[in-house]
């Protein structure tokens, strides 16, 4: 590959911690120390760290790029213009000010490649995932941390995610050059086109790993765990940064959406941060007022009913419904007026007394009937 910008700021061998003079062997023990310490799967938030251990390896465990690396860094910036002196005399500002074009066309042709724009394995982000988890009705009220199995690609753990079998190395593709595309001519116009050899990748695996079949990834079921919050509503995907697919080339992993199915209660809905219940009173409890208890998630409340109390009036009780944000909702309380199919002999007595001192008819007289 073509010396890359970051070649002159970034020391590989300080990276994955070895001497300049590390064997070969070395450097791969050292990066599969690091890999492990610092996987996206197994520690979150450190996948630019884990970029930064896969760049140095890729580097360092090449040894035509090796050695590309290690003459860059001991010729240093100056020899390249980069002290801040532009190709037409002008003050440069700053590291690279001095390019006239890309430091690939640049420096190409100090390794024999003629200026011919070069590229390694592209890095590329892996997929995002999408799963599903069913939690209780009174989970998803609390929150709870539950475990969902995801299928997905992660790095080969055969040949660490290079495609090459043990004890072998991806090499050079002899058709781009390492490019990763190919130029067409048509008459007046070039066209660049992927390589149809290495897939634009600039890299070809002569020896397959037997685990990934040259891939670098390797399909397998990862158990990760999924905090639900407290107040979560059933339909609500929740996405987990950086638990998705594995990165390609040490791309960085992709996201995992969890979709949260939650259960049905026995007795409460859920409108949002509000729980709601229907509560059955009797006629006589409606007409005369009564004290009555209604249940709640962690118990039961009073709630006083006033008299001549009418069927389906909604009462609210501040602070028992579901936390949601910081906030807790209500409960709101919907009354059912029960009215009675069947009269013992005595009921029907007193609710015949009630009729003969009730006008009955008077509460239609403004319909005209």
């Amino acid at each position: 590959m073509a010396p890359q910008r970051e070649w002159f700021d970034k020391d590989y061998y300080k990276v994955l911690g070895v001497a300049a003079s590390a064997t070969d062997k070395e450097i791969t023990k050292a990066y599969r120390k690091l890999a492990k310490e610092n996987h996206p799967d197994s520690h979150p938030g450190r996948e630019d760290r884990f970029k930064e251990i896969s760049a140095a390896n890729t580097v360092l465990s090449d040894a035509e790029q090796r050695r590309e690396y290690d003459e860059v860094r001991r010729l240093g910036p100056g020899a390249f213009g980069m002290s801040g002196a532009s190709g037409g005399g002008r003050s440069g500002g700053g590291a690279g000010a001095g390019f006239p074009g890309d430091l690939n066309d640049l420096l190409g042709g100090l390794f024999g490649q003629g200026g011919a724009r070069t590229r390694t394995r592209n890095p590329r982000r892996g997929a995002d995932l999408e799963t599903t988890v069913s939690i209780t009705f009174d989970d998803a009220v609390s929150g709870v941390i539950t475990k969902v199995d995801v299928m997905s690609d992660g790095p080969c753990a055969t040949c660490d995610a290079t495609g090459a079998a043990p004890g072998t190395r991806p090499s050079l593709c002899s058709v781009c050059g390492g490019r990763g595309t190919i130029e067409s001519n048509q008459g007046f116009f070039s066209f660049n086109q992927p390589c149809g050899t290495c897939h634009g990748n600039g890299m070809k695996v002569d020896h397959p790993c037997p685990t990934c079949q040259g891939t670098g990834n390797q399909r397998k079921v990862r158990t990760v765990n999924v905090r639900i919050p407290a107040g979560v509503e059933d339909g609500q995907k929740i996405r987990l940064k950086g638990r998705g697919g594995g990165g390609i080339h040490g791309g960085q992993p992709g996201d995992l959406k969890v979709l949260v199915n939650v259960g049905r209660h026995a007795m409460f809905g859920r409108k949002g941060p509000d729980l709601t219940i229907t509560v059955p009173v009797a006629f006589t409890e409606a007409v005369l007022g009564a004290t009555i208890s209604a249940p709640t998630l962690d118990g039961s409340v009073g709630l006083r009913l006033p008299a001549g109390t009418k069927s389906g009036r909604v009462m609210r009780v501040k602070g028992k419904g579901a936390p949601v944000k910081g906030t807790t909702g209500d409960l709101l309380v919907t009354i059912d007026v029960v009215i009675p199919s069947e009269l013992s002999a005595e009921q029907r007595i007193a609710v015949e007394a009630l009729a003969a001192v009730t006008d009955g008819p008077s509460l239609r007289a403004h319909l005209g009937v």
